[in-house]
């Protein structure tokens, strides 16, 4: 096969029971999907068929609705045609899959960035009314073949439950180690039971071992409905004990015990991220998970939707600050512009003070909003210990337009206040 519909087949990335996956190219979008391709025969053959036939409208019908940083994306769907086929993101890191034994687990803290964005993603899938039912490392992929990133896509929407407009969906879809107790009681399901199976993949990727093991469905389901797994502190010592209690809390039976939001499980386990066991076992970086809930806490980003916030992290680089530290000087070309994130800088012009910024301030936006001035009109200096995020102007510009015009409108509302307060102080000066 040459081509699939407009899209030319580059090369086979894998094959299962119904489908094929193959790399291809998109001549008009000028960047390379993954097409899963389903044959005609596959949706025969009475239930199973059936079954089958479901699972591929279900994933084909979210085309263009689940655009998220941390959602591989599906850009297109043909469902009449033979095979039939879903165009999807490539995404070239591989599954989670090989990371859940015990030899060749991830760093800690890279699994709870991991899970930290999973968490967000599927925040933003259930606030779509999307409810994912099959959660598992074999459908989260790696973002990039980098193997110190932390970069993940959540992928394989076929078992998904849409709230909004199909309450008839299928039963017993989904992996069983992973499902939630309502979800293999066949009971109404909302958001926790995607909690709780991330609460089931967390624990592996930390411990190398399912929370619940058993030798046949039954006795798995018996586990999973009556009994409490293996605290993961137990079966991996070195466990801080700050996730080994956000893991049991994802994996409450009850759902009044459980998570009851994705903003408080998402909040425990940026906590824990942060939390003084954690220390010795991250590196001096600023964790994605603390990024992402800072610029959520600041003025300048404060109607940003959480997509766009994950757009700032991916165009933005963060520094942290000492005493004296010189981020701008007059008379230099100014490139990028800054937002404090925490912290105080002085702006002196000529030796003189100006002002004093304090977190959720920026400055140095002149650079991209009147690139043809050329120099910096100010210092900027540090007067402390802080963290400054800093975006290129030309990083900007390649951004999406939703969040260039969030941006604009930030920057229009901070000219504004400076008009106000310009002129508040030539009134009480009059």
């Amino acid at each position: 096969m040459e081509h699939l519909g407009k899209y030319e087949i580059l090369g086979k990335l894998g094959e299962g029971a119904t489908s094929t996956v193959f790399l291809a190219h998109d001549p008009f979008a000028q960047r390379n999907v993954a097409i899963k391709a389903v044959s005609a025969s596959a949706f025969a053959g009475g239930e199973n068929g059936r079954i089958a036939k479901k699972l591929f409208i279900t994933e084909a019908s979210l085309a263009g609705k689940l655009v998220h940083p941390h959602i591989a994306q599906i850009y297109d769907a043909a469902a009449e045609s033979d095979p039939s086929y879903i165009v999807m993101e490539y995404v070239p890191g591989g599954t989670l899959e090989p990371y859940t034994k015990p030899d060749t687990l991830l760093p800690m803290a890279d699994v709870v960035e991991m899970v930290f964005k999973c968490s967000r993603a599927l925040d933003f899938a259930h606030r779509l009314g999307v409810i994912h039912r099959d959660l598992k490392p074999a459908n989260i992929l790696r973002g990039s073949e980098d193997k110190s990133s932390t970069d993940v896509k959540i992928s394989d929407f076929g078992a998904a439950l849409t709230v909004s407009s199909d309450q008839t969906q299928i039963s017993g879809i989904g992996s069983p180690a992973y499902m939630s107790p309502q979800q293999v009681m066949e009971q109404p399901l909302n958001h926790q039971t995607d909690i709780f199976s991330l609460g089931v993949m967390f624990y592996q990727l930390l411990t190398g071992q399912l929370p619940f093991q058993g030798s046949t469905n039954y006795s798995l389901v018996y586990q999973i409905t009556h009994e409490d797994p293996i605290p993961p502190t137990q079966v991996r010592q070195d466990l801080p004990a700050c996730l080994g209690a956000v893991v049991m809390k994802a994996l409450e039976k009850s759902t009044d015990k459980r998570y009851q939001t994705w903003d408080e499980f998402s909040f425990a386990l940026a906590e824990a991220f942060r939390n003084e066991n954690m220390a010795e076992l991250r590196d001096a970086r600023v964790g994605d998970s603390d990024k992402f809930n800072l610029l959520r806490t600041l003025g300048f980003f404060r109607n940003f939707t959480d997509v766009e916030i994950w757009e700032v992290l991916r165009l933005s680089q963060w520094r942290r600050l000492r005493q004296g530290d010189l981020l701008m000087h007059e008379g230099e070309h100014g490139d990028h512009f800054c937002v404090l994130a925490e912290g105080e800088v002085k702006i002196t012009k000529q030796g003189k003070l100006l002002n004093v910024l304090s977190s959720g301030e920026c400055f140095g936006e002149m650079a991209y909003l009147s690139p043809d001035r050329g120099a910096r009109m100010a210092d900027v200096t540090a007067l402390g210990e802080g963290l400054v995020i800093a975006i290129a102007t030309d990083t900007l510009a390649q951004a999406s337009p939703a969040t260039r015009h969030r941006f604009d409108q930030a920057f229009l509302r901070i000219l504004v206040d400076r008009l106000d307060l310009a002129n508040t102080r030539l009134t009480s000066g009059a």
